[in-house]
């Protein structure tokens, strides 16, 4: 259980990216979107729901592999990044390669400024708080992107 934990919370190797693992987290999220969007007719809200899903089994892995590390939050860890990423995704207008990219931007831009309250999930427990941060750094990207929307058109 422990290799797949890992595996999970390093999203298959992404984690272990030298500079930027969670810049690598995120475009490894959208390494599953990118085909979902073109061999499926996904729409935005797609993403909100897989993140749902997937985001008990981040918990998961993310706190195993927090225990394993002996760490709080271990930077190998980007399953955070891919559940954010794809809440993000979900407030695309369309999925094109604009929006997918202004998306990536955005969500990386709130993760790591993590603006109120972001930054204070990172103190709930375990793999909660790991996940928690991201998920609302993706609902922020989200929004904006939504917004986006109505007030430019994008």
């Amino acid at each position: 259980m422990n290799k797949l934990a890992l595996a999970i919370a390093t999203w298959f190797g992404c984690g272990f990216w030298p500079k930027g693992p969670g810049t690598a987290g995120s475009i490894g999220a959208l390494l599953v979107a990118w085909p979902l969007i073109v061999w499926l007719p996904v729409q935005p809200w797609h993403f909100a729901v897989l993140a749902l899903i997937v985001t008990p089994v981040g918990i998961w892995a993310s706190s195993r592999t927090a225990q394993l590390r002996n760490t709080k939050d271990p930077q190998i860890v980007v399953v955070d990044e891919v559940l954010g990423q794809w809440i993000t995704l979900a407030g695309a207008a369309q999925l094109d390669l604009a929006h997918v990219a202004v998306a990536l931007l955005l969500f990386r831009v709130f993760d790591i400024t993590k603006p109120w309250p972001v930054r204070q999930l990172e103190a709930l427990p375990a793999g909660t708080g790991i996940v928690a941060d991201d998920l609302a750094a993706g609902v922020y990207g989200a929004l904006v992107l939504s917004l986006l929307r109505f007030v430019v058109q994008f």
